[in-house]
């Protein structure tokens, strides 16, 4: 069974080059319509009631989100496609919405439309639209919410309510204020990625850490961290300076 697909893109060449790879090497889904602008995008939308959108953020007449502000329904997969770095790739990580950067890489194309197909079934995705819009609209100062994946569905889950990460094997274990564990199947480094630069810290190869639930930290015993849950967190010696830089800089106490 082919899942019905629809390309939201303002150049044709790129709209055309794009269709021309999905049918030739993703034989999984069938692009039954493309537009080239928000309110063509948003008719066909409406109409089609497609499974999976490529979407161009950056269009003349608007972007992409605008696109999904209008439609009736949120029940697709979007995958969002850019020429560069967009202002918010970071919001669509956060969200766990898939794009591809142009040129598109066929490689990357198949994987994300492999993802896709598979995400179908769980019909998660209208969830993970409404978490990027939240995002790209939360006011400044504001944290970012994070979508974790697990065997039961989707959680969002504001990066505030973290307290720590600890990874096992291809699994991460989200460790949360109000005492609950979220387990995912991704790995801990896909996270440090995501989540260095709003304020978490690679502690040790196996933990990664909001600093702003450090209680304290012990220099001694080869130095460990004390979190708000009562947790005790070795620090790997290639990382206590910088975390003593750190937490330095936020006047902890630090003994």
């Amino acid at each position: 069974m082919k899942h019905r697909a629809v390309i939201i893109e303002d150049e044709a060449r790129a709209r055309d080059f794009l269709k021309n790879l999905i049918a030739e090497f993703c034989p999984q889904i069938s692009v039954e319509a493309t537009a080239a602008n928000v309110e063509e995008g948003v008719a066909i939308i409406n109409s089609m009631n497609p499974a999976i959108v490529f979407m161009d953020i950056e269009m003349q007449t608007g972007t992409g989100f605008d696109v999904l502000e209008q439609v009736k329904e949120r029940n697709f997969h979007v995958i969002f496609t850019t020429a560069y770095d967009h202002y918010a790739i970071k919001a669509i990580k956060f969200s766990a919405v898939d794009y591809l950067l142009k040129p598109i890489n066929l490689e990357e194309l198949q994987e994300a439309v492999v993802k896709a197909v598979n995400g179908i079934e769980q019909k998660a995705e209208g969830n993970k639209i409404e978490m990027l819009i939240r995002n790209l609209r939360r006011p400044a100062g504001e944290d970012f919410s994070i979508s974790l994946s697990t065997s039961e569905g989707v959680e969002f889950i504001q990066l505030t309510n973290i307290i720590r990460l600890e990874a096992n094997g291809p699994y991460t274990t989200f460790f949360m204020k109000d005492g609950r564990k979220i387990m995912v199947s991704r790995n801990l480094k896909e996270y440090e990625t995501l989540l260095t630069e709003h304020g978490f810290f690679r502690l040790h190869n196996s933990h990664m850490i909001n600093l702003k639930e450090v209680r304290k930290m012990i220099k001694t015993d080869g130095g460990y961290a004390i979190m708000n849950d009562g947790s005790n967190i070795s620090i790997s010696p290639k990382r206590k300076d910088e975390f003593i830089l750190l937490m330095s800089e936020r006047n902890l106490n630090l003994r």
